[in-house]
């Protein structure tokens, strides 16, 4: 171990980023409900306000990058459908699966969040909210919205963001039974 740290080899677990998410149990002790909803959709949140996430589902209509969510380099603008603008579409660079060797991250429906998913600037009341609202995500039920969060590949690329990115905390099952365990307590969302 002390050889890899030495050669700047990461010690993390490269499935939860090296930072766990704590499973929906440790919340059992939360008598309110609404109290345990709001909890365990803060849990959540470790998720949602990760850098992974939030880069696509920026406020404005450029993505951003790193960890640090600067603008993307080079300048491309959302576009019909967050794929991009003519000539300068998503998969014109992103490809089907990461490009490590160029640092280019990658998958078969790479593209922005809609715009009315946007989740850079907001707090996680505030995200909360909007991920409620079938008019500002993308018209998912609640149903709809466990669905998306614990099986899309899209979103568990989150997980696996390829060389030189950290993951999303945890594991998209993880995050999944969190998504899962907040409906099904009430949808409550922490304070704004």
């Amino acid at each position: 171990m002390v050889l890899a740290a030495g050669i700047g080899l990461s010690l993390a677990n490269p499935e939860t980023g090296g930072n766990a998410l704590k499973p929906v149990s440790a919340f059992s002790e939360i008598t309110d409900e609404s109290e345990r909803s709001a909890a365990i959709f803060t849990e959540a949140g470790k998720v949602i306000q990760h850098p992974r996430c939030l880069n696509c589902h920026p406020a404005g209509n450029r993505p951003t990058q790193g960890e640090d969510r600067h603008p993307h380099i080079p300048l491309v603008l959302r576009g019909a459908g967050g794929f991009g603008e003519v000539g300068m579409q998503c998969p014109t660079c992103h490809q089907r699966a990461n490009v490590d060797l160029a640092g280019v991250p990658g998958h078969p429906l790479w593209h922005l969040a809609p715009i009315e998913m946007a989740w850079q600037g907001k707090s996680l009341g505030e995200i909360c909210v909007q991920i409620k609202d079938p008019e500002r995500n993308g018209g998912m039920s609640l149903e709809d919205l466990i669905h998306h969060m614990s099986e899309d590949s899209l979103v568990g690329w989150g997980w696996n963001p390829g060389k030189g990115r950290s993951p999303a905390p945890g594991t998209q099952e993880q995050f999944g039974a969190l998504i899962k365990a907040w409906v099904e307590t009430g949808a409550a969302c922490p304070d704004l």
